[in-house]
């Protein structure tokens, strides 16, 4: 046991600290052995030393209005030629729903970040320590500049748990909203191709695009706060459509889809249901 206990040997199997004796013109015992003193103090096991995998905690996160959560990622549009790609990136506002900041660049990096991070702040004058960012564990989304530059501003870090995409699920949902948009091309000739597409559809999506997830309201609607003007506007509509034709509707007249209140990342299970 004192040999099988030698630093040296500590984390070997015993074929190979056998097969090392041995080279060493030592013997001892035979490798049935080795298991069999093993077995007889209970230490027959895996001995190498295991890589010990940190408990990550899934995030939860609560935006009750706009500015209070922003996620954020970088998705790969494919350039003119084969293995070319050009780099998008896009932060989002959970609540709205809002796109409050995009570049496309020509690399990943945490240092074309922060401007346009910096910048989406001034534009939406979002004061320290209100705003939380959520991003997967990309390498510009860890790295060092990012950490200093969030701590700067007062921005509290959120992550994703490793291989667990619905940890960003907004930001997942809006690129696929754009790559499925009819005219999104399969390659960009140039990167200002690839900025002249993004800039109309940014703008389309945020003024135009009703979206299911915040009651059909489009995000600029959510965003500066028009929530209740809409619904109202909107309530306004189907009562004088009721009025008109009441055969036309079972029961009680129509209302609006439901106004945008609270957007959760991971809400908390309910303990009743641990």
């Amino acid at each position: 046991m004192d040999l099988l206990h030698a630093p040296r040997f500590a984390d070997q199997a015993p074929a190979e600290i056998y097969a090392t004796l041995l080279d060493e013109g030592v013997y001892h015992c035979s490798i049935r052995t080795m298991y069999r003193v093993l077995d007889q103090n209970s230490e027959v096991r895996e001995r190498r030393q295991q890589l010990r995998h940190p408990a990550y905690q899934k995030p939860e996160l609560l935006a009750e209005q706009p500015n209070e959560v922003w996620s954020w990622d970088i998705t790969k549009l494919m350039g003119p030629e084969k293995w070319s790609y050009f780099y998008l990136y896009v932060i989002l506002d959970i609540f709205s729903r809002r796109v409050v900041g995009w570049r496309v660049a020509d690399a990943e990096s945490a240092t074309l970040f922060q401007p346009l991070f910096e910048d989406a702040l001034e534009k939406h004058n979002v004061p320290p320590g209100q705003l939380t960012l959520h991003a997967d564990r990309g390498g510009p989304m860890k790295a060092k500049a990012t950490v200093f530059l969030l701590a700067d501003l007062g921005v509290t870090r959120s992550h994703n748990r490793p291989h667990t995409s619905n940890d960003n699920p907004f930001s997942e949902s809006h690129f696929k909203t754009l790559k499925y948009q009819p005219r999104f091309p399969k390659r960009f000739g140039c990167i200002e191709d690839a900025r002249s597409f993004c800039r109309a559809f940014f703008d389309w999506y945020n003024k135009d695009h009703h979206h299911a997830g915040i009651g059909l309201m489009t995000p600029d609607q959510v965003h500066y706060g028009q929530i209740e003007a809409v619904h109202a506007a909107r309530q306004v509509t189907l009562d004088q459509a009721f009025r008109k034709n009441p055969e036309r509707f079972v029961k009680k007249s129509p209302l609006p889809p439901k106004k945008p209140t609270a957007t959760w990342i991971n809400p908390p299970t309910p303990k009743s249901a641990v």
